[in-house]
């Protein structure tokens, strides 16, 4: 079971990783077979490198500055659920909840996200 420790390291390099779209950023953080999922968009990649690539497209989301805070709400098992708050000058501010499963080795096997335009 992955600690907070763990679970705010990991949001700490994805947070790096959407930053700067490295491909050997993004790349350590997921399994080879992992699924990444996201509402109310619809985006559903599954595979390390559809991730990479789908991320990389978003490249330009994040191009002009952005911060992200977040609260770990729980952890259960290897699955933790994470609150967000996503600031974005061109965006908005975006709530998010996301559900993270890890894999044995710290990686993220299964990524679950819901996005929502946040209350003034």
């Amino acid at each position: 079971m992955p600690s907070r420790a763990d679970v705010d390291s990991w949001i700490e390099r994805c947070v790096h990783a959407w930053t700067t779209s490295d491909r050997n950023d993004l790349a350590a953080l997921f399994t080879s077979g992992a699924e990444y999922h996201e509402w109310p968009y619809e985006t559903h990649w599954i595979g390390r490198d559809d991730i990479i690539e789908g991320r990389q497209d978003r490249a330009d989301w994040q191009c002009n500055g952005w911060t992200f805070a977040w609260d770990v709400l729980m952890i259960t098992g290897g699955t933790a659920a994470v609150r967000g708050l996503g600031t974005y000058p061109e965006f908005g501010v975006f709530g998010n909840l996301w559900t993270l499963t890890f894999a044995p080795d710290g990686r993220g096997d299964v990524f679950r996200r819901w996005n929502n335009a946040a209350p003034d």
